[in-house]
């Protein structure tokens, strides 16, 4: 367990809690911890499913400028590669992942949400990617992940201008999946992910790579890894689980192990 960062497990699904008042900034330090807390829920069996988490008031308000004010060109050559595989940890957890955001998600902030399957956001949440107004742009995935969710056009605009987008028009362009009350974000990021707290393990992790790894290929190529991810399935437990609860008792009916 970090100082600034903790993965809280509960009946399967665990919680990554960025926890550095007041605006959980994405210091050094940070990004590491987030590191570790990804792999954690990624090797953990217990961890079915996972929510991304800032408290009620802020979910993160990007990066330390204090921290990278004093940095040089070689300084940030060394930095910027932990702090893009930093987050692609968290965007590679083999597992489902949501994103509970509440009040601000800006810069490095909106790039962890963008790590997340899903992303919920509270009435009052304010996203953006404001890097251009420090003479720089984003360099967490924010150009790429961005691009990808809403289409070029719409980040762009947000990249160009670094203006915040509220919540509503997050909802409208694809940004965020969910709009609801502050005090129910976090309990609806949590209970979409304790649908799968016994869910078929494998066929999810092999659902997600297959979107995600598709995504950042060729059709033809994304339709191999799909054929090879599907083919492999029918080495699993769950897989004949699945078939025999479906031939017994119909459709979503079936308990299974994980295996």
């Amino acid at each position: 367990m970090g100082e600034f960062v903790r993965l809280e497990v509960d009946e399967a699904i665990g919680t990554i809690r960025l926890d550095r008042p007041p605006m959980n900034a994405l210091n050094a330090r940070v990004q590491e911890e987030l590191r570790a807390a990804a792999l954690e829920a990624t090797e953990r069996t217990d961890v079915r499913a996972v929510v991304l988490y800032g408290g009620e008031k802020v979910f993160a308000a990007g990066a330390d400028i204090k921290e990278m004010h004093t940095m040089s060109y070689t300084d940030m050559v060394e930095r910027s590669a932990h702090l893009q595989s930093a987050f692609t940890a968290v965007a590679r957890i083999p597992k489902p992942v949501v994103a509970a955001v509440a009040g601000y998600a800006l810069g490095g902030g909106c790039e962890l949400a963008l790590c997340a399957d899903l992303r919920f956001a509270a009435e009052d949440a304010r996203l953006g990617q404001p890097e251009i107004q420090l003479g720089i742009i984003p360099g967490a995935g924010g150009t790429q992940r961005l691009a990808r969710l809403v289409g070029p056009a719409k980040a762009k605009d947000m990249i160009f201008t670094g203006r915040f987008v509220n919540a509503a028009e997050a909802l409208a362009i694809g940004l965020v999946d969910r709009v609801l009350p502050t005090d129910e974000v976090y309990e609806a990021a949590h209970g979409w992910a304790a649908q799968f707290a016994q869910g078929p393990a494998y066929a999810l992790r092999a659902a997600k790579t297959a979107v995600d790894r598709g995504l950042e290929s060729d059709l033809d190529t994304g339709l191999e890894i799909e054929r090879l991810q599907f083919a492999g399935l029918f080495a699993t437990q769950d897989k004949r689980i699945g078939f025999e609860s479906f031939i017994a008792h119909g459709p979503g009916k079936a308990s299974f192990s994980g295996s």
